[in-house]
């Protein structure tokens, strides 16, 4: 009976030949060759393809690495295994082993970014709040640290699986990159290429723990939230106009056109434009007079009535008529001497 159960599992395994992997999608890190019921032919042939690794592993221990090629497995070219194994150098029987495969493409178009606005001291702002987002590339250098670190014993191990452990690490590296490089805002948001290369710096060696190489590392974008852009325009508003009294006067100025071309338009719309631009005005003429050390021009008295103009009375020579004038009868001012009506009171003279 035990003879018949050790032919029919004899005869139920199925011996390998040759041994390789096509990537039926993208995004596939690592994949375990199905090894159920299976056993390798001494001879047999492995072949791996660019952008591709294969790693053979003993009961959980990493033995040999190959890269693209085509091998015949033996003693020779599975030095590592041989010894786990304990095999003479002489072995030729059939043997059971882990194969995993590992795509070393370059995973491109990698997406990261801040959830959430990132708190750093800035030499200009004081603490301000900083978003960032960009791409980043990178593939599996390292199989043996990808397989101890990372994927292990799965059967497939997926992109998607890693994503979010890259993206916070990146995330993590940022805020340290900001606060040892004390670049002040501007100046890192005028220099994206620098400042991706910093932070590519410092990231590199944490993904190589993973077996990973990072390739590329590009910021697309630095910016500050929403209400914190908003007084930032307004502070370089503020220092490209300079002088306010003169960019006063040339909004004044600017204003006159468009007070003249409603001139003519009716409303309470038409007169408060027109009651505003003349506000500005006067308020830039008053400012103008103030720092020229002139003195404004004397208003008109309030209730807009007319005032008449005040007209002196003509010198009298000597305080006295002369010969050819007189004074009136009534009024006492002076006149011709020969006009029978008096010219400023019209009354008649004797």
């Amino acid at each position: 009976m035990a003879f018949k159960d050790a032919l029919g599992s004899f005869l139920k395994k199925q011996f390998i030949d040759v041994i390789h992997w096509v990537e039926p999608e993208d995004g596939i890190l690592a994949w375990r060759y199905p090894m159920q019921d299976m056993e390798i032919q001494n001879g047999a042939k492995l072949t791996v393809r660019e952008s591709q690794m294969a790693a053979f592993v003993n009961e959980g221990r990493m033995a040999d690495v190959f890269g693209p090629g085509l091998y015949t497995l033996n003693t020779q070219t599975l030095p590592i295994l041989t010894n786990l194994m304990n095999w003479d150098k002489m072995f030729q029987s059939p043997f059971k082993s882990d194969v995993y495969f590992f795509s070393t493409r370059v995973q491109t178009n990698q997406k990261w970014g801040t959830a959430t606005p990132v708190t750093v001291r800035d030499k200009d702002f004081g603490a301000v709040r900083l978003r960032a987002y960009g791409i980043y590339s990178w593939r599996i250098a390292d199989p043996r640290a990808f397989h101890t670190n990372v994927s292990g014993t799965r059967e497939i191990y997926n992109v998607a699986e890693i994503e979010g452990q890259l993206r916070n690490m990146i995330i993590g590296r940022m805020t340290d990159t900001f606060a040892e490089s004390q670049v002040p805002f501007l100046d890192m948001a005028a220099n994206q290429v620098e400042l991706g290369q910093k932070i590519a710096d410092h990231i590199k060696p944490e993904f190589e723990k993973y077996g990973i190489v990072l390739d590329s590392f590009v910021v697309e974008n630095l910016s500050l939230p929403e209400e914190l852009q908003k007084r930032l325009d307004e502070r370089i508003g503020m220092n490209m106009i300079g002088d306010m009294n003169k960019y006063t006067q040339f909004q004044v100025a600017q204003s006159m056109p468009i007070a003249a071309a409603n001139e003519g338009a009716g409303g309470t719309a038409a007169l408060g434009a027109q009651l505003g631009i003349g506000v500005a005005m006067s308020q830039a003429m008053m400012g103008s007079f103030q720092h020229g050390g002139m003195q404004p021009p004397q208003q008109p008295p309030p209730g807009g009535a007319p005032v008449a103009p005040v007209v002196p009375a003509a010198p009298v020579a000597g305080g006295a008529a002369g010969k050819d004038t007189k004074f009136c009868m009534e009024c006492g001012n002076t006149m011709p001497s020969r006009a029978k009506f008096c010219p400023n009171c019209g009354a008649a003279q004797g």
